[in-house]
């Protein structure tokens, strides 16, 4: 803050804050370059004078960050999120003016140390061990390119596409980088994909019919014990991933033997209690996801590959319905309160 004036009682201006503001088409590039120190500091009070008894704020200093960012301190604690552009945090607040208070003497601002963390966006994750198929499904679906081999982790960065619809709605949909076993404990990509599935509105499960081997050393696994790993990963890093909405994706079924699999491991998730007992008790999620629709897909020939866009659209809409719903029965109930005080008041 600014000086006070003890002669005159005058109070100096408090210093200036430091803000994070979201704004679109930012990255944390930008950011790098423009302030190569990292440091953000905002302008001092000015000091109280003749001319003017109570001193000027300093000047805030407004730092442009990506839509989609947490700010946390340095011990890891969050202080805040910026999901929408325009969306302002508060980093650091400018210290005091010399008053009456302090003697006429500023007080120094907050001086703090945060750490910026950009997890994606998206309206639908796709979440799959690696080599499901994620990313040949991703390039089926919307026009996104991402790199397509028959080996696992070809996925090592979130790939975004939209999904475009005849009536030019959007839906975007992140290819994010293949599970293992052991994720929750940063294994593999670990935290670095679970954080990104965070930020996604709707989860899409998609699981290769034929199971799942990562390599000789490690055990083959059924597409039902796919799916329960995969909960089971969520679960151990964040147990509210599992109450986003979840739809299945069963790829392969051009495969030989992918229909006799299908008919079981229907029969496995219409009844999953019937069937855990022949799983060791670590792989077992304390609860199952509910998928709202279970779609067998082949990103091969493109078989349900339509059906499967028309159900991530009616399940995005749906939840957009219920949140509007939610929204206004929020309101009307603030309203019929503040109606009640005024007539209790009078």
């Amino acid at each position: 803050g600014g000086m006070g004036y003890p002669r005159l009682g005058g109070e100096g201006g408090r210093g200036g804050d430091v803000w994070f503001v979201a704004q679109e088409r930012t990255t944390l590039k930008t950011i790098r370059d423009r302030y190569p120190q990292k440091r953000f500091l905002a302008g001092t009070g000015a000091n109280s004078s003749v001319k003017a008894l109570k001193g000027e704020k300093g000047k805030d200093c407004e730092v442009p960050v990506p839509v989609g960012i947490s700010v946390l301190c340095d011990d890891g604690k969050q202080i805040g999120e910026l999901n929408a552009a325009g969306e302002r945090l508060l980093a650091a607040r400018g210290g005091l003016g010399g008053s009456l208070a302090t003697n006429f003497m500023p007080c120094k601002g907050q001086r703090r140390i945060v750490r910026l963390d950009l997890k994606l966006i998206a309206d639908v994750g796709l979440v799959g061990f690696p080599n499901a198929g994620k990313s040949s499904l991703l390039s089926k679906i919307s026009h996104a390119k991402p790199e397509i081999a028959n080996y696992a982790f070809t996925t090592v960065q979130p790939e975004l596409g939209k999904v475009m619809y005849a009536d030019y709605r959007q839906i975007s949909v992140a290819d994010l980088p293949g599970l293992i076993e052991g994720a929750h404990a940063n294994k593999g990509m670990g935290h670095k994909f679970l954080k990104h599935v965070e930020r996604t509105k709707q989860l899409l499960l998609v699981v290769d019919i034929s199971g799942f081997q990562l390599s000789i050393k490690t055990r083959f696994r059924t597409t039902f014990e796919t799916i329960l790993l995969l909960t089971k990963e969520l679960e151990l890093y964040k147990e509210e991933l599992l109450t986003k909405p979840a739809l299945l994706a069963i790829n392969k079924m051009d495969l030989p033997c992918a229909k006799d699999n299908l008919s079981e491991l229907m029969k496995q998730l219409q009844n999953p209690q019937d069937f855990l007992h022949l799983l060791p008790e670590e792989m077992i999620p304390a609860n199952t996801l509910e998928f709202k629709d279970i779609i067998p897909i082949s990103t091969y020939t493109g078989e349900g590959i339509e059906e499967l866009k028309a159900c991530i659209r009616k399940s995005i809409d749906e939840e957009a319905e219920q949140e509007n719903e939610e929204y206004w029965k929020k309101k009307l109930l603030l309203l019929q309160t503040s109606e009640e005080g005024q007539v209790n008041r009078s």
